[in-house]
């Protein structure tokens, strides 16, 4: 017999205890490799706990006890090899005198591939598992996604380093440290050598056709659209991101001629006066997480103070009515509002310094480089990208750039790098009808300008009231480094440069 100890393992670098949440064996019972024998409790998250081999359980810590990392949870008590017990048969004299035949070829061991939480940027130390699009037991093919992983920043795709059968080490909503294991694939040699006859010629839409990416899965769940309604673009017919935000529900009239199909008394009742709805809870990703946690202290960290002003947009206008045209065709890409407050935004930050600057400890840390983090709403939440070297930048390469990044976001394909180091932030509320707001600073950044939607009021100029296309501009700073003066002066900078866009052309 031997005995293998079965430890708390190493969940993140801030957690040093867990809780023992539930037994799901019972003390003697016989357990079988990978299967979930407990579940632990930390302060940040719930996980499972796997028996590393088959064997007899031995609980060592009761349900409520606090272990800490590296503390013992219980001991499995396994057989030696069945080789090594068994005893020989005897041999018949015939057999011994007689030369053995040759041994029919035995099936190699299956071998087994540990597939672990990849490195997916310096400062992401975990990372949750959002879903798994595989099942436990199930043949996968290589580089066939198994799951959905999501840190606080991003969120990627696992695929499969092999070819073999899927054993799932965590479960869906388990949050796990870099370089954990997150499942194991079994594969044996003779389907290894096997595997390019094996493989069936793939139909005209492929294994994939009708199943969605998890991302798109979850677009549709929340439209309220079946997966058999879309039809997937994506490798072997998969339904991709872009399919399921596009995908229309199906008109009422359908719904219609299904309820006609039920009796009459039932589909046409109403619910009784008063009849209140069971309220619906959905689990939080990572991302929303730390959004929230992120947001909140950063209102509890800085002295955030904002400032307003308003900015006369016919200027723009009307220089872009009068090339849009010859831009596009060009640069083969639009002139938006977005590179002209970039391009504001970082000849404004050399005048004033201190608004491109952050605090580290008792020091401040300014930057040359103007890096524009550009807020971009997703699916899952508020991502923001960042546009390097603005002040180096054509209006055309802004554009192309911010349109990239957009992209990138919307597909949920922006790496770590591509969201980290930027210096100050641009939010665009009027893209969804805001007409003023207070934007959070966007941390450790010192700084956040507000833009919002264009609205045509009357004003007076030269004496005279005429109406003009407004804009109103708010901007939120650190009131710890960026005084009042630094502020209001800076966003006047601002408003002046937008005003008179020659001046961004000319530099002056």
């Amino acid at each position: 017999m031997a005995t293998v100890e079965i430890k708390v393992p190493a969940v993140g670098e801030s957690i040093s205890e867990v809780t023992i949440g539930s037994w799901l064996k019972k003390e003697g019972e016989t357990v079988k490799r990978d299967e979930i024998i407990c579940s632990l409790d930390s302060d940040k998250a719930s996980f499972d706990i796997t028996a590393e081999s088959e064997g007899v359980l031995h609980i060592k810590a009761q349900e409520g006890d606090v272990v800490p990392i590296g503390g013992l949870i219980c001991t499995l008590e396994t057989a030696t090899s069945n080789a090594a017990v068994a005893p020989t048969p005897p041999v018949a004299a015939e057999a011994v005198a007689a030369p053995a035949p040759a041994p029919p070829v035995a099936a190699a061991a299956p071998k087994t591939i540990e597939m672990k939480v990849p490195t997916v940027g310096e400062s992401v130390t975990e990372v949750t598992i959002a879903n798994w699009t595989k099942k436990e037991g199930e043949k996968v093919q290589l580089a066939e996604i198994l799951c959905e992983l999501e840190s606080d920043k991003a969120t990627f795709e696992l695929p499969a380093e092999a070819a073999g059968v899927l054993h799932i080490v965590a479960q869906a909503g388990v949050t796990l440290p870099i370089g954990a294991v997150i499942c194991r694939i079994e594969v044996s040699s003779e389907a290894a050598t096997a595997a390019p006859a094996a493989t069936p010629a793939p139909t005209e839409n492929g294994y994939a056709a009708g199943h969605a990416s998890p991302s798109a899965a979850k677009i549709l769940a929340e439209k309220g659209i079946e997966t058999k309604d879309v039809p997937g673009t994506g490798v072997g017919g998969r339904i991709t991101q872009q399919d399921a935000a596009s995908a229309v529900a199906k008109p009422a009239a359908s719904v219609a001629a299904v309820a006609e199909s039920k009796p009459t008394s039932v589909s046409n009742a109403a619910p009784p006066p008063g009849a209140a709805t069971a309220p619906r809870r959905v689990k939080m990703t990572s991302l929303r997480k730390t959004i929230a946690r992120r947001l909140v202290a950063v209102k509890n960290e800085t002295a955030m103070l904002t400032t307003f002003n308003e900015v006369d947009m016919k200027p723009i206008m009307d220089l872009r009515t009068k090339y849009k045209d010859k831009f596009k065709e060009k640069h083969a890409v639009g002139l938006g509002f977005m590179s002209f407050f970039a391009k504001a935004v970082a000849a404004a930050v050399q005048d004033f310094p201190v608004v491109n600057a952050y605090i580290d400890g008792d020091e401040i840390v300014y930057n040359d480089a103007c890096d524009i983090s550009i807020a971009v709403s997703t699916e899952r939440g508020l991502v923001v990208p960042v546009v390097r070297n603005v002040q180096k930048m054509s209006f055309a390469d802004v554009e192309k750039e911010i349109m990239r990044l957009a992209g990138l976001a919307r597909d949920s394909k922006l790496t770590i790098d591509q969201m980290q180091g930027g210096t100050f932030t641009i939010t665009n509320g009027g893209t969804f009808g805001s007409m003023l707001s207070t934007p959070i600073i966007n941390a450790p950044q010192s700084a956040i300008l507000g833009m919002h939607n264009i609205v045509e009021r009357a004003v007076v100029v030269n004496g005279e009231i005429v109406v003009r296309p407004i804009m109103y501009l708010a901007l939120s700073y650190d009131h710890r480094i960026i005084d009042g003066k630094d502020s209001v002066s800076f966003l006047v900078r601002v408003k002046q440069l937008l005003e008179d866009p020659t001046r961004l052309l000319l530099e002056v």
